[in-house]
C-alpha cells in the first residue's frame, strides 16, 4: 500500500512539473535558433513545391501503415476494428498528445475504443505494444546506420570506438523478444498491473511479431524519406549532395525520435527530438539548415494531424461494430451514441 501511494505521489509531482518541463524545451529551442543565427541568415534558403509534396506522400503512406499495424496489435489483445473507424480514433487521438502530461493521447484512444465495445486493457494493451515495436524496429536501422558510418554526429569521437558494443546492445532487445515472443506481453502485463489494470491473456506469436517489425520499419523509413524530402524542400542542394545526405537523414530520423519518446518529460518529445537531431546531423549539414529543417518537420506533422483530425470531425460517426464481434453488439454500443 505504501508503495503504491509513493508511485502516485511521484506521478502528482511530474504532472505539475510538465509545464516547466515544457517550458524548458521551449527556451532550449529558442536558444539553438539564437546560437544558430548568423548560419542561418546567411543561409539560402526555398521552398520547392514537388520536394514538399512529396514529403506529405510519405507521412500520408506512413500515417495508413500505421494504423494497420496498430490494428494487427488490436487483434492480438481481442480488440479488432475495421480501418475506418481505427483511423478516426488515431487521428482524433493523435492532437491531445501535443497537451502536457503525456497521458491524453492514451487516454483519448481508450474512451473512443471503449465506445466501440473494445476493453479499455486492451485498448492499453496494444498503445504500449505499439509503442514498444516502433522502439524496437528502429533498433535495426539504427544499428545498420551506425556500423556502415561510424557516425554519431557531436559525440563520434567519444563513441565510434564503442559502436560494437552499442550496436550489440541495441540488438540484443529485439533478439531477445523475436526468441521469446510472450516475454513482450508479459512486459505489457507487467506495466498494465503497475498502472492498477487487469492483465490480459493475450498470445504473440513469432511470426506475427516479425510481421509487426518489418511493417513498423517500412514505416520508420516513410517517415524517414518524410524528413528527407522536407529537408531538400528547405535547402538548395545539388543531386550530389542529397544522395550524399539522404542515407543520414533517412536513418537519423527514427533515432531522434526514439529518443524523444523515451524521454517522457515533454509532450512528443518537444525539444529532446530537435537535440538529438542536431546531436546526430550538425556536423554533416550544419548546425542551422538541421535546427530549421527539425522545427518544420514537427510542425509539418501537427499541421497534417490537424488537417486529418478536422477531416473526422466534418464526416459522421456511426459506431462501427467490433470486427468479430458477438451479434447484437454492435447495436447496442449505436445505442449509446
Amino acid at each position: 500500500m505504501a508503495g503504491q501511494e509513493c508511485e502516485q505521489a511521484i506521478v502528482r509531482v511530474l504532472q505539475k512539473l510538465q509545464p516547466f518541463f515544457v517550458a524548458l524545451a521551449l527556451l532550449f529551442i529558442v536558444l539553438l535558433l539564437r546560437s544558430q543565427w548568423q548560419e542561418l541568415s546567411q543561409h539560402e534558403w526555398q521552398l520547392n513545391p514537388g520536394w514538399l509534396a512529396l514529403s506529405a506522400g510519405f507521412v500520408v503512406a506512413s500515417w495508413a501503415l500505421e494504423i494497420q499495424v496498430w490494428r494487427r496489435l488490436l487483434r492480438v489483445v481481442s480488440g479488432g476494428l475495421a480501418y475506418w473507424p481505427a483511423a478516426r480514433v488515431w487521428f482524433l487521438s493523435a492532437i491531445v498528445r501535443y497537451v502536457p502530461g503525456n497521458i491524453w493521447q492514451p487516454l483519448s484512444m481508450t474512451l473512443m475504443c471503449q465506445r466501440r465495445g473494445i476493453a479499455p486493457e486492451a485498448t492499453l494493451t496494444s498503445v504500449a505494444l505499439y509503442q514498444l515495436m516502433t522502439l524496437l524496429a528502429a533498433t535495426p536501422i539504427a544499428a545498420l546506420y551506425f556500423w556502415s558510418t561510424g557516425n554519431w554526429g557531436l559525440l563520434t569521437g567519444l563513441l565510434q570506438t564503442w559502436t560494437p558494443w552499442l550496436v550489440a546492445g541495441g540488438l540484443a532487445p529485439i533478439v531477445i523478444f523475436v526468441v521469446r515472443p510472450s516475454w513482450l506481453i508479459d512486459v505489457v502485463n507487467w506495466m498494465l498491473v503497475k498502472l492498477h489494470r487487469r492483465p490480459l491473456a493475450a498470445a504473440l506469436s513469432r511470426r506475427e511479431l516479425i510481421v509487426i517489425l518489418v511493417l513498423t520499419m517500412i514505416d520508420w523509413l516513410l517517415w524517414g524519406s518524410s524528413f528527407a524530402a522536407l529537408a531538400f524542400a528547405l535547402n538548395s542542394y545539388s543531386q550530389a549532395e542529397m544522395l550524399r545526405l539522404a542515407p543520414h537523414l533517412v536513418a537519423t530520423y527514427p533515432v531522434a525520435y526514439a529518443i524523444g519518446l523515451v524521454s517522457l518529460i515533454t509532450p512528443s518529445g518537444l525539444g529532446v527530438r530537435e537535440g538529438a537531431f542536431y546531436l546526430l546531423l550538425a556536423p554533416i549539414m550544419g548546425g542551422g539548415a538541421v535546427t530549421v529543417v527539425a522545427i518544420a518537420m514537427r510542425l509539418w506533422v501537427a499541421l497534417g494531424e490537424l488537417a486529418a483530425a478536422g477531416v473526422c470531425v466534418l464526416l459522421p460517426d456511426p459506431i462501427a461494430p467490433v470486427v468479430g464481434a458477438a451479434p447484437g453488439v454492435g447495436d447496442q454500443r449505436e445505442g449509446l451514441t
